[in-house]
């Protein structure tokens, strides 16, 4: 048997101005360049003279049912043959009844869960092809927008979430240094719990603000001479105690 699918433009506000723009769109875009536009549709199998399609109620389902082309909310477009089904009329409307259970009303969504949605599935279910794209695109190519954007606030989270993390293990890097300088550095919290990383990277801070650096060549050599004329000075303070330690 024969499958049918109804093509309405979408009409139904209670502006004119609205319902002449999107009359202008499907102008443009459908019947201009052929990419789509903003419809109503609903699926009409032979069986019956209705069209059965999928709209917004706050209870029960959201299919329902009206006169083939017929539907007094929208500007009627166009029909279009989709194909031929083996099913019985009582194979036809179990489907009916289960699309019904499925498809709740509250559950609409004009760009994820419209009509043009419903239709596909049940053409689907009859075994006949889905919708010509040109019929839905619209809607997809806002959904695609929104999964797009969800995808990318995600990412933004993620990698703040990864930004967050490894700023927490330069943090603990950082402190694990400033205790291992504490144990051979002089005046350093060599005491301090190891369970005080604030502490610890409190004094590393210090460490670092106050200027300290590591002492040049030239600096280590002047420190040696040093050295040396302190010993020499002391050895000849001292030979007669070293003597007589000797003649004892």
């Amino acid at each position: 048997m024969e499958v049918i699918l109804h093509v309405y433009d979408v009409t139904s506000s209670a502006s004119d101005k609205t319902n002449n723009t999107i009359m202008q769109i499907n102008k443009i875009f459908k019947d201009g360049i052929g990419l789509g536009g903003i419809f109503h549709s609903a699926v009409q199998q032979v069986y019956g003279e209705d069209e059965w399609s999928f709209g917004y109620c706050e209870q029960g389902t959201g299919v329902f049912s009206c006169p083939a082309g017929k539907n007094p909310m929208y500007r009627y477009r166009e029909s279009i043959k989709l194909g031929m089904t083996d099913f019985s009329i009582f194979k036809v409307n179990q489907i009916l009844r289960e699309l019904s259970r499925e498809w709740p009303g509250h559950l609409y969504d004009l760009l994820s869960k419209n009509c043009n949605h419903f239709c596909d599935e049940f053409c689907d279910r009859l075994g006949v092809p889905k919708l010509p794209g040109w019929v839905n695109r619209f809607a997809n190519a806002g959904d695609t927008a929104a999964e797009i954007a969800g995808n990318t606030a995600y990412r933004l989270r993620q990698a703040k979430t990864e930004i967050v993390a490894a700023s927490k293990i330069a943090y603990r890097f950082l402190a694990g240094v400033a205790s291992n300088n504490s144990i051979a550095t002089p005046g350093s919290p060599v005491n301090s719990p190891r369970g005080s990383p604030r502490f610890q990277a409190t004094w590393f801070k210090n460490l670092i603000s106050s200027g300290s650096k590591p002492s040049t060549s030239l600096e280590l050599e002047n420190r040696e001479e040093e050295l040396m004329r302190e010993r020499k000075h002391e050895g000849a303070e001292t030979p007669i105690i070293q003597c007589s330690r000797y003649a004892i």
